[in-house]
């Protein structure tokens, strides 16, 4: 049931930009443009949206670098064909190299958390546990981060979804207490929410907490300088410390560099451009990187798909999108055993319907035609863990800019298959009339046995089988051991007095949950170290 309050929406940004905030659109610059502050922060997603205000609130100058628009409220209409252009990296069309997986990442202020759908869980304990025991995470265990997440969770109105889920999300929970299996509700970063289903288009009553109504007006309220529409291009280093960033500025509709450039200053920088974005940015800039580190093990949660009719009407575009879960096939899998998955229902909006559902022509328009009745679910996979587990690499193309390959080992397809057979087993337990797991031709079966049968036949493989990632992690991880980590406990390049990493790429492997509550915990604490570490503000 959606409801607004009685009160107007207000537009933080509109009145903030005309109370004073330093807001500078580099497309519209008619001469370069040189700043100097005490830290440097690439990127406003989780990480840098977090630490932006941390600093900020220290006394720091801080400026924030986003490579792509500032949209608000007052700009979002809960459309699809508005939303993906300006919101989404490469228009919500990025994909790895070989073309086989989707992966939606924000490209606006506010980064992922703008246009992601709510969820918020803390770093799972067997995932902290695995990071200390592997990769040397001491000091990073479930109390050590507590207070921090409990920091962030009281900043960002974190806490539990009340409102009975939608009918898509209720047939989640509806079967998977059929079969036996555990489901809860999703901890949501909300405040009033008026419950309409469109978070990943932007929210158009600013309910959702993210980095763009909370962390980034409160750095921008205490001095900060945010500079939109410019691409970081290199961080220039002078022995060990890098001495500047260079950014190009983009044209109006954030397609091309402009032949003008930004020039930063500062004592310190970090990069949070995303676990694509930063290890790309590192890899430009030529960073020291003797034992090559930089770029790879970095992960997805691979997302298989399943879909099915339901009986009913379901609109699964409406209400809340995210609010059941279940991590069964995490709890009952040792992380180092065959690959788990945690189950959600996403939103059902129609292009993100279309470009996700197989085949084409009169097959593909059936299904389109069927979307009040569509219910959907997704595994996220939990990758990382087993040695033949091992992630993709972050290059570059020849015009700089990043590209992610991410083959699949049959362990991964292993997960797949037990993921698609979990899916449909609770959709019919839910009461589907027919079941289309996303594979192949998009054959949907109509009872339980005929797609069991067929799951277990499949030849799964790239572009065959339709994967989608929302979550890229991994690429500039942190350690204590300069031969296995890029950075060092602290969130430090190994290498390099001044630069600092704090966005998802600091994690070893995948977090088995949507990150942003990982990140914004973690980054909470770090970006407290390096307030320390720098103490008094520039004169």
């Amino acid at each position: 049931m959606n409801y607004a309050p009685n009160s107007p929406v207000l537009d933080p940004f509109r009145a903030g930009v005309a109370g004073g905030w330093n807001v500078i659109d580099a497309s519209t610059l008619d001469r370069d443009l040189l700043l100097e502050v005490d830290v440097a922060i690439v990127g406003t997603g989780a990480g840098g949206g977090t630490a932006a205000e941390i600093l900020a609130g220290s006394g720091l100058k801080v400026l924030l670098v986003e490579e792509g628009p500032l949209r608000t409220s007052s700009d979002f209409r809960m459309r699809e064909t508005e939303a993906y252009p300006e919101l989404y990296q490469e228009s919500a069309a990025r994909k790895t190299k070989d073309k086989a997986v989707n992966i939606l990442q924000g490209r606006c202020v506010g980064g992922g958390t703008t246009v992601n759908w709510t969820s918020s869980f803390r770093t799972p304990e067997v995932t902290l546990g695995h990071w200390a025991a592997v990769h040397g995470w001491r000091g990073f265990g479930v109390a050590d981060l507590a207070p921090h997440f409990e920091r962030m969770e009281r900043r960002l109105s974190i806490a539990p979804w009340d409102v009975p889920p939608n009918a898509n999300n209720a047939a989640l929970a509806r079967g998977a207490a059929k079969i036996g299996i555990a489901a809860a509700s999703i901890r949501r970063n909300v405040k009033a929410c008026w419950n309409l289903g469109y978070c990943g288009m932007g929210c158009p009553t600013n309910a959702k907490q993210s980095m763009l109504v909370t962390t980034i007006p409160g750095a921008l309220a205490r001095g900060a300088t945010l500079v939109t529409r410019a691409r970081a291009l290199v961080f220039e280093i002078h022995g060990d410390r890098v001495s500047a960033l260079t950014c190009a500025a983009m044209d109006g509709r954030g397609v091309q560099p402009t032949s003008r450039r930004v020039t930063v200053r500062a004592r310190a920088f970090v990069a949070a451009a995303g676990a694509i974005g930063t290890p790309a940015l590192l890899l430009r800039s030529r960073v020291p990187n003797p034992y090559a580190i930089v770029g790879k093990r970095t992960f997805l949660h691979p997302t298989v798909v399943s879909a099915a009719l339901m009986p009913g009407t379901v609109a699964g575009y409406d209400g809340a999108p995210q609010t059941i879960y279940s991590d069964h096939f995490l709890d009952t899998l040792a992380p180092d055993g065959p690959m788990g998955y945690k189950l959600e229902a996403p939103p059902v909006h129609p292009i993100l319907a279309a470009i996700t559902l197989p085949n084409h022509g009169t097959a593909h328009a059936g299904w389109m035609r069927e979307l009040p009745r569509l219910q959907v679910l997704i595994a996220l996979l939990r990758d990382g863990f087993h040695p033949e587990s091992v992630g993709g690499t972050v290059t570059l193309r020849d015009d700089g800019t990043p590209v992610l390959d991410y083959p699949f080992t049959p362990y991964v397809w292993d997960g797949v298959r037990r993921a698609l057979r979990s899916m449909a087993e609770i959709q019919f337990a839910a009461g589907a009339a027919r079941v289309m797991p996303i594979h192949g031709d998009g054959t949907g079966y109509p009872t339980w046995g005929e797609a069991q049968s067929a799951i277990a036949g499949y030849a799964l493989g790239p572009r065959v089988t339709p994967v989608v990632s929302a979550h890229v992690m991994g690429g500039s991880p942190l350690g204590p051991d300069p031969k296995r980590a890029a950075v060092d406990v602290t969130g430090r390049y190994h290498q390099l007095a001044n630069l600092y990493v704090m966005d998802g790429s600091l994690f070893p492997t995948s977090v088995g949950a949507n990150p942003q509550l990982s990140i914004f915990g973690i980054v909470a604490r770090l970006a407290d170290d390096l307030a320390a570490t720098l103490g008094k503000p520039r004169a």
